[in-house]
């Protein structure tokens, strides 16, 4: 389909280019940023009069839901939900049940999701076979499958020789492995260790479960050369030391959560189960560091850490209640409103979760390395249009996810959050417009 999107504000933090200009879509390619080619006949108009069209959203962590966990979300259900959100292409983790350690599940996930045709799907397939830290899975026949990366999810490896010998299966062969740093005996407690933790009676996680990790993996990274995203810091101390494998060239990229960048511990309030999360809310301090760093380039991405929950998993105590809340479709509000906090410009703002989370992926994107999360002439046609101006308050029954636990809830929160998508197209087809 031939497909015009006119009177834009074309931003591509990529590029650098700022401009207003007409999009001329067709075959799934971008023909034309400008004067639309001769004899250019659309089938479709968009007026983008207004609105910013920007590369699709890039999101480096959005659970599904399936198979195993229907009851929480459905495919369909969170794929339309990244299309309301303006994300074009995401990474899921591969807990689900069963896990992402064979082959044949991963080419079900990418078959089904290629059919609703509403978002470009990444898995990451299972670091250890079930996730059970003993025995590594077959990393070459998942990424023909499709894998882009290797994670255990949540799921700690215990056993450090486990660890180390995965670590040199990846780098072997060139893969990225994607751990979240936490320490699998600290780690346990509910809430981050500190005084709200004290007052409330709730088991504390100690910043040290996330810093004891992070020396870990960069001493074995040191011995095995191999390359590690971080997924979710949440501390400053974890700040500081990625920001130091930085400097000494060690090949680590990291992400962080909307949650941790917008939230802290207080705001969990009188035992508030939308703010029971993984990883949990630090002090304001950590949040601070966590937004500074995210501002000057040490950490690499912004990303939703979409994980809906049924209705019954959060309607207990903060304790018992599963982790988790619904990102997808406020990842593009939530990081702009981070980015006018910070006095950034709207093209270095819309860079963390456009090209910066493609330059993670790197190589493992395949072709679409060299257009992913970028606007140019004869790249993929992923865009997002949403209107910056537009003022909208989250009300969780209007989400499009099965999930519909969040802390932004205005309910709540009260707060109201900046932009609004207007029109997401993927591949060249629309798959949503408001």
């Amino acid at each position: 389909m031939k497909i015009l999107i006119k009177g834009g504000r074309v931003i591509d933090p990529a590029t650098g280019r700022d401009e207003r200009a007409d999009v001329a879509v067709a075959a799934g390619r971008i023909v034309a940023i400008g004067a639309a080619p001769a004899g250019f006949d659309a089938a479709r108009v968009i007026d983008a009069s207004g609105c910013i069209v920007a590369p699709g959203l890039v999101d480096l962590a959005a659970r599904l839901r399936e198979p195993g966990h229907e009851h929480e979300g459905m495919l369909e259900s969170e794929l339309n939900a990244a299309a309301a959100g303006g994300v074009t292409s995401l990474v899921c983790p591969p807990d689900t049940d069963p896990a992402l350690d064979e082959p044949g599940l991963v080419d079900m996930l990418k078959f089904r999701a290629r059919k609703l045709s509403l978002c470009r799907l990444f898995p990451l397939g299972a670091l250890t076979r079930g996730l059970k830290g003993e025995a590594i899975t077959e990393m070459a026949e998942l990424t023909e499958s499709g894998c882009v990366g290797f994670s255990q999810a949540e799921v700690p490896i215990q056993d450090t020789l486990v660890l180390q010998r995965a670590l040199q299966y990846a780098a072997t062969y060139g893969y990225t492995v994607w751990l979240r740093p936490q320490d699998g005996w600290l780690g346990k407690g509910v809430a981050a260790s500190g005084a709200v933790a004290t007052r409330l009676g709730l088991s504390g996680v100690p910043v040290a479960a996330e810093t004891i990790a992070l020396h870990t993996i960069f001493e074995l990274m040191r011995v095995t050369g191999a390359r590690v995203h971080l997924c979710r810091l949440s501390s400053a101390a974890g700040v500081e030391l990625l920001r130091r494998a930085k400097a000494e060239g060690l090949k680590v990229t990291a992400d962080v959560s909307i949650n941790s960048l917008h939230l802290t511990d207080v705001d969990i309030g009188y035992f508030n189960p939308a703010m029971r999360l993984n990883p949990p809310l630090r002090q304001q301090a950590d949040r601070a560091a966590l937004r500074a760093a995210l501002a000057d380039g040490t950490i690499d991405a912004l990303v939703s850490d979409h994980t809906p929950v049924e209705p019954d998993a959060k309607t207990l105590p903060f304790g018992e209640a599963e982790p988790g809340a619904t990102g997808l479709e406020l990842l593009l509000s939530l990081t702009l409103k981070w980015g006018e906090d910070s006095g950034l410009s709207l093209a270095d703002t819309l860079a963390r979760i456009t090209s910066r989370p493609v330059a993670v992926l790197g190589e493992a994107l395949g072709s679409l390395a060299e257009s992913a999360g970028r606007l140019a002439e004869g790249g993929v046609a992923d865009l997002c249009v949403f209107d910056p101006a537009a003022i909208w308050q989250v009300e969780p029954a209007g989400l499009r996810s099965q999930g519909k636990h969040t802390p932004f809830d205005f309910a709540t929160s009260g707060t109201a959050l900046p932009g609004r998508v207007r029109a997401t197209v993927v591949a060249g087809t629309v798959a949503y417009l408001a």
